[in-house]
């Protein structure tokens, strides 16, 4: 079956709650396109930690212009963030990962659970390129921290088909994309890719030897 295809039979299936995180990557604005476009009844929200880069923002904003359509966005818990910068700096996840841990934890984390309550059924943009870890997703998988079900539709696209799809079909994407960062997230822990690298490599790259996730695809 197609994507939307898919789509449209879990939004029949689970009506009013089917979900879509997007952190408007390349991968997210695909399926932002096919949700939007096709009018699919799917709430479409994005974790904003506070830290994302301007180019990330621009994403969004263009977004909102071409397809009209909303996205809820979830910030962290001010008082957690307080807390934590009071506590141990504005750059604690440099010191350790336990550290990088738990801002990822406070600013992804917690905000992700509060988006997902209630719903049942969490679409993703995971493709098996992007890393190892991801390589052993499957189309559809269980999610027992979050109590939810998770498709993954682009599981087994391929980079190429990706950027084939937002060519044909004009779509936003996060120009950051063309300078070198195939991934994309908080500004501090986010820096390009070289040649010959890893897809993740440009994530949290002082930690060799981590698995370069932040938690919320564990």
């Amino acid at each position: 079956m197609e994507v939307f295809d898919i789509m449209q039979m879990l939004c029949k299936d689970y009506a009013d709650k089917v979900v879509f995180s997007s952190s408007f990557g390349s991968e997210d604005q695909v399926i932002s396109h096919i949700i939007f476009s096709n009018h699919l009844p799917v709430k479409v929200f994005t974790l904003d930690t506070g830290r994302m880069f301007a180019e990330t923002y621009a994403t969004h904003s263009r977004t909102l212009e071409k397809y009209n359509q909303k996205i809820e966005v979830f910030f962290p818990k001010s008082t957690d963030i307080e807390k934590l910068i009071t506590e141990k700096g504005p750059f604690s996840f440099y010191h350790s990962i336990e550290n990088r841990k738990e801002c990822c934890y406070l600013r992804k984390i917690k905000p992700l659970k509060r988006a997902l309550q209630g719903n049942k059924v969490w679409i993703t943009g995971l493709r098996a390129e992007q890393s190892e870890s991801r390589n052993k997703v499957n189309l559809f998988e269980w999610d027992e921290s979050n109590m939810i079900i998770k498709y993954n539709p682009l599981i087994q696209w391929t980079n190429e088909q990706v950027k084939e799809f937002i060519k044909i079909n004009q779509i936003p994407y996060n120009v950051l994309h063309d300078k070198g960062f195939p991934s994309i997230g908080c500004q501090p822990c986010t820096r390009k890719v070289n040649e010959g690298e890893d897809f993740r490599a440009g994530r949290w790259w002082w930690e060799n030897n981590s698995k370069k996730e932040c938690g919320l695809h564990s």
